[in-house]
């Protein structure tokens, strides 16, 4: 009997002792999390000197919150995804803004890619919004958008994702849903090109900056071979009227020494979109912006409008081109994508004759 109690006892000991120690893990991770989600604050400069701040009694200074890039979560039927929204400063009540999305490539995040493409000064410069949403980890180890996995469906779940994501934004924030426009590097650009051929009328404008098209792999086997170049790109399901009527032009940049994802690729995004909306291409301009790699620029025009275009960078790789060469996956050495970018966005707002990228 007196074994019987003292081993009861020592069982009731350790199932205290295990309940304290899954209040404290919730209580860690519930701070983890809570670190996660909340913006890093920026450090006091008196204490990274290691001076207190002025003040009474040692007063700690507010933490400084950078109002102009907030986070959020968009939460589907596939899961959920974080994204950072960039808000041009100053605001005015009633203002509604443009709104760029920018899905990042592998190896990246919203934060690093906003960083490597510095779109957020392009942004507050020409006021317009930025959404840069995130691929989670847990989905794919490399942090790539699954582009590819249409067979299984899995590119389908993400693709509805950022598209609650971009929903959540235009109701939430000034945004004006009729100037909306999607780019992308790599895995990104393709994401953003099967985004588009799901929702339309949603964008209007879309680039694709050294990624894939649609239509061109629905594995992650063929995914490789369609980054070597070894797969053919399937025909867009649209018929020409329904791409003249709504669906957004495309620009596509891509570099000629771009040994990740073969140039080919560019080409094959900007037939595919060509043919299926009748459009028919034009000469080449050769192009150079002071000592900065040189471009070729293939337009395809369809009654006089540019449904597609084709940069082609001499000696550019897998980088961002323009964007900053301490981040990865970035060229500053070639002509600045952000600005082609927003300014071949902006001639669709405007709903003018396209020009030349800048």
């Amino acid at each position: 009997m007196t074994r019987r109690l003292r081993t009861s006892a020592w069982i009731r000991i350790f199932q205290r002792g295990m309940a304290a120690m899954t209040r404290q893990a919730v209580k860690t991770s519930t701070r983890a999390l809570a670190k996660t989600l909340m913006p890093t604050p920026a450090r006091s400069p008196a204490r990274s000197a290691g001076r207190r701040p002025a003040g009474s009694a040692a007063r700690r200074k507010a933490p400084v919150v950078d109002h102009n890039w907030t986070l959020g979560v968009a939460v589907g039927a596939s899961g959920a995804r974080r994204f950072r929204l960039y808000s041009p400063p100053d605001l005015r009540p009633g203002e509604h803004l443009p709104l760029l999305v920018m899905l990042h490539g592998c190896g990246q995040d919203a934060t690093s890619f906003a960083a490597s493409t510095r779109m957020n000064r392009v942004a507050q410069r020409e006021r317009f919004l930025v959404l840069y949403p995130e691929q989670d980890y847990l989905a794919n180890p490399q942090g790539c958008w699954n582009w590819f996995a249409t067979r299984s469906g899995r590119a389908y779940g993400e693709a509805e994702l950022i598209m609650t994501a971009v929903d959540q934004v235009c109701l939430q924030h000034q945004v004006d849903p009729e100037r909306v426009a999607i780019a992308g590097l790599s895995a990104g650009a393709s994401m953003a090109a099967l985004l588009v051929t799901r929702h339309p009328d949603r964008f209007r404008a879309l680039v694709m900056h050294s990624g894939i098209a649609p239509g061109t792999a629905h594995s992650t086997l063929t995914a490789l071979g369609a980054m070597r170049g070894h797969r053919t790109t399937l025909p867009l399901v649209a018929t020409a009227l329904t791409m003249e009527a709504n669906w957004p032009p495309l620009l596509v940049i891509h570099g000629d020494a771009d040994t990740l994802v073969a140039p080919r690729n560019g080409l094959a995004a900007v037939q595919v979109w060509a043919r299926a909306a009748g459009a028919r291409a034009t000469a080449a301009r050769n192009m150079q912006r002071g000592k900065r790699y040189p471009m070729a620029v293939t337009e395809f025009r369809r009654k006089g409008r540019a449904m597609a275009t084709l940069v082609a960078i001499d000696g550019l790789a897998h980088a961002w081109s323009g964007g900053l060469p301490s981040k990865p996956f970035g060229d500053s050495l070639g002509p600045d994508a952000s600005r082609m970018t927003w300014a071949f966005a902006a001639r669709q707002f405007r709903s003018q004759p396209h020009d030349d990228p800048r």
